[in-house]
């Protein structure tokens, strides 16, 4: 679009230029006239061929695209108006009249209209505008997004100008910027902020580190635009901090509050602020949050199936100066922020179908990319027998869950019988496939395998087969498809009738389904299959499933029931139950472990002196694992590695009373625990480094200073920063130094949720230091109290040559700016053109000699 401050005069231009070469088709209508026979006088000849040329000459003029350029002073306005939410919902009164008056005093000018708020809509010429439905972009504010937008979209042949009305708080992007380089004029109408009962949390401020023990303030910064009272609740971690038995009261702007606090046993806390009882209208802003770290005392996590039968190891850890918190299975961090208090998570024998999947993505999202450490501890529910093949925790794990089995350990028979009705269809079904595919992995050659699919009836997918030939069990069990209706009896029957036939020492039903079966004697064939030492575990696929039915069948067939609410947990439960039910995971003969690799983690631990473990489960050492202690029968019994950032250690016996019985008062229990916990746990060596975190708007700034033990700024090193969003995407960013000792990045952090940096410095290939920090990101800032920014709004008028607050009739006043106005000829050029064609034809059909002959 061209514009100029100066007079325009009119102009000829051709937009295809090229297609000018058609002119030479006057050179065969000239040769045409020079050997023409006809004997028409000369003079109508020759104003045939002059005719003819022009008609030429005009056909190419049009086809090579002729235009008329002329000035024009003819305006083009687009009214971006802002639907964000820190505008007041009485500014739609303002926007109508707007509207009213535009449509009365725009004349010839054209009007487009664009709503606006963190994203500009499509622009329409109509009085409505094209509303922003989505909430969400709402929440923020970018100007400078919709100046781009609304330049962009004038059309050329106008003098374009542009109309703002906002309150003027951006919340993303530099619109003075954006205004700077715009090729049209921005004019800024202001609109007021919102005047509802507002009040929220503006702020939590909370030192970024402190020790162990040392008493610290939350600070709680309130916000209001008007006096009230209500409660302030000050939550640590899921625990309410602070009581208050009276309302606090609140003035107008800022009100603030200091809340003591100390950290005991954790090495990272969360605080949560939440406003409650005040004459409020936004929610949305009531809550904000705090991260505080606190260096001292190492702090595990013990998650533990018995909370009660862990004390021993608990006091252990405790005598060696580690904190330590135990909770159940249940109790399992459910988020990243959770897992990042503690320096390392001990899993002492809970199974794999205890955790959700995404808990084990966030364990292994901790490990990797956080450096925090992990020890799994044997038991009868851990590695194997927990479930953990084929699982993003045995993907870590520096052994391996699948495991040769013993020559002299009983054979198993088992038949999976899996529902395929319609129900199962989608994503149940193939799960259901790949967890028979995985059962049949773990079982060993001696043993056999039958799969049998039902609907509405049943039949054999892979009748009973030897297990050493798993390539044909799994090809058939990947032509499962699932349709029909669900009727368990005759499956189970069928089941029934082929275990029976087979000379295995223990044989194994598992039955998996998510519905409600058709009437049948489950109560008989049950009991038929106790009596054959055949036993019966139930799956049940979601809420729908009859889980009162598959319950009664597995406490009466001797197996175990599983409620699976989620179905990427099936495979997991088939793997648990194939192993248990192979009766081969576990030694149970008393064995004194073996040191295989000397360490100096365990220096000072006289190992000989060792009394018995009394069993462990079997596990197979991974190649590149660091293999520490055996049992006498060469498996694993202490193995780690390194995973990622992060250390991960399996110790397949346990550490209580059930195997460790004798090793609980061996005077070396305590040492040699603590020593593997210390080597597995998270490394924060942060002498000399100060990290400072900081969060402006929709960007977050990190900066690290760093010096050496002698107060030496350390330049040139390797300065890095792992960065874990709030939805677990990873992200590697290397820090620039920007001055001696410092180093600097920014990350834009526009997703509500914790972030989580995991950094770290290398010097000549040696760390020198890592550190992990983390920030909250709350509300947006759209939702934030405050007044219009008129300064923000001046700049942009300023900056862009604009006008800031004019009337209607200003905006549509003319000034010295033209545009060049195209008009296409064309049409004008072919009408020309056919009119000469019709007198060309006449001069052909017509003999005007006589009339020459006169005219001599």
């Amino acid at each position: 679009m061209s514009t100029e401050h100066q007079t325009i005069d009119f102009a000829l231009e051709l937009l295809r230029p090229h297609m000018l070469w058609v002119l030479l088709l006057l050179v065969p209508v000239g040769w045409y006239f020079h050997r023409s026979l006809s004997d028409f006088p000369w003079p109508q000849r020759l104003a045939s061929l002059v005719l003819r040329s022009l008609i030429v000459l005009l056909l190419v003029l049009a086809l090579s695209g002729l235009v008329l350029l002329k000035p024009t002073s003819t305006m083009y306005v687009v009214f971006g108006i802002d639907r964000s939410l820190s505008v007041d919902e009485a500014a739609s009164e303002q926007i109508d009249e707007l509207v009213e008056q535009v449509a009365q005093t725009a004349g010839e000018n054209r009007v487009a209209y664009m709503d606006f708020a963190s994203e500009a809509s499509a622009l329409k010429e109509t009085s409505d505008g094209a509303a922003i439905a989505d909430d969400e972009a709402r929440r923020g504010t970018n100007l400078a997004h919709a100046i781009e937008m609304a330049t962009a979209a004038i059309p050329p042949g106008y003098v374009p100008q542009v109309v703002l009305l906002t309150d003027g708080r951006e919340t993303s992007g530099d619109a003075v910027q954006a205004a700077a380089v715009s090729s049209s004029p921005i004019s800024v109408m202001p609109l007021p902020v919102r005047d509802d009962p507002e009040v929220q949390v503006a702020e939590v401020v909370a030192p970024a580190e402190v020790r162990q023990g040392e008493p610290f303030y939350v600070e709680v910064v309130i916000s209001s635009n008007h006096e009230d009272e209500g409660y302030i609740d000050v939550y640590r971690g899921d625990l309410l901090a602070n009581e208050q038995s009276e309302p606090v009261k609140i003035k107008v702007g800022e009100t603030r509050f200091r809340f003591r606090q100390s950290i005991d046993n954790e090495s990272q806390t969360d605080y949560a602020v939440r406003l409650r009882d005040f004459d409020d209208s936004l929610v949305d802003n009531n809550s904000a949050s705090a991260v505080v770290f606190a260096s001292g005392k190492p702090s595990v996590l013990v998650v533990d199936a018995s909370v009660n039968e862990s004390n021993h190891f608990r006091w252990a850890l405790e005598e060696q100066d580690i904190s330590v918190q135990v909770r159940p299975a249940e109790a399992i961090p459910r988020s990243l922020a959770e897992l990042q208090k503690f320096d390392c998570l001990v899993l002492s024998n809970i199974p794999a179908t205890k955790m959700t999947m995404h808990q084990m993505e966030i364990i292994r999202t901790y490990v990797e990319d956080l450096g925090g450490g992990l020890v799994m501890i044997g038991g009868d529910q851990s590695f194997g027998l927990g479930g953990y093949y084929k699982t993003a925790l045995e993907e870590i794990l520096p052994v391996r869950s699948n495991f040769e089995k013993e020559k002299e350990k009983p054979s198993l028979a088992m038949v999976l019988v899996i529902d395929k009705s319609g129900s199962m269809g989608g994503e149940k079904i193939e799960l259901a496939k790949d967890a028979a595919k995985g059962a049949a992995e773990l079982l060993g050659p001696k043993d056999q395998l039958g799969v049998i699919a039902f609907d509405g009836a049943s039949y054999w997918v892979s009748e009973i087969h030897s297990a050493a030939d798993k390539g044909y069990i799994i090809d058939r069990i990947s032509t499962i498809e699932a349709s029909g209706g669900t009727s368990i009896y005759p499956a189970l029957a069928d089941a029934y009738d082929g275990l029976i036939g087979t000379t295995a020492k223990l044989k194994h039903v598992i039955l998996l389904t998510d519905g409600h079966s058709g009437p049948g004697d489950f109560e008989g064939i049950a009991n038929d299959m106790v009596a054959a030492r055949i036993t019966l575990s139930g799956v049940a696929v979601g809420g729908a499933a009859d889980q009162q039915l598959l319950e009664t069948l597995a406490q009466t067939g001797g197996g175990r029931f599983y409620l699976c609410d989620d179905p990427a947990s099936v495979p997991q439960i088939f793997a648990k139950e194939t192993v248990e039910a192979s009766k081969s995971a576990i030694n149970e003969l008393p064995f004194v472990p073996l040191l295989v690799r000397p360490t100096q983690v365990l220096s000072g631990i006289d190992l000989e002196a060792a009394p018995f473990l009394l069993g462990y489960v079997i596990t197979r050492p991974k190649p590149t694992s660091e293999f520490i202690l055996s049992s006498e029968a060469g498996d694993p019994v202490l193995v780690w590695w390194r995973y990622g950032l992060g250390v991960t250690v399996a110790f397949t016996s346990d550490a209580k009373s059930q195997w460790a019985a004798e090793w609980l008062t061996w005077p070396d229990f305590s040492r040699f625990w603590s020593q593997v916990i210390r080597h597995a746990m998270r490394k924060s060596d942060a002498k000399g480094v100060f990290v400072e975190v900081e969060r402006s708007g929709d960007q977050a700034r990190v900066v690290v200073d760093s010096v050496d033990v002698a107060g030496r700024f350390i330049h040139a090193a390797d300065t890095k920063m792992t960065l874990i969003r709030p939805n677990l995407d990873k992200e590697d960013v290397t820090l620039e130094q920007t001055a001696p000792g410092r180093y600097e990045t920014k990350f834009t952090a526009d997703d509500r949720g914790a972030y989580h940096l995991e950094l770290s410095q290398q010097q000549n290939g040696q760390v020198t230091f890592r550190q992990t920090r983390g920030v909250v990101v709350g509300y947006p800032d759209e939702l934030r109290l405050g007044i219009p920014n008129e300064t923000l709004m001046h700049r942009i008028a300023e900056v862009s040559g604009g006008r800031y607050s004019p009337k209607v009739e200003e905006i549509f006043d003319p000034d010295d700016r033209l545009a060049r106005q195209v008009v296409r000829l064309w049409p004008y050029l072919l009408g020309a053109a056919l009119v000469l064609f019709v007198f060309d034809v006449a001069l052909k059909r017509l003999d005007l000699a006589p009339l020459f002959r006169n005219a001599v």
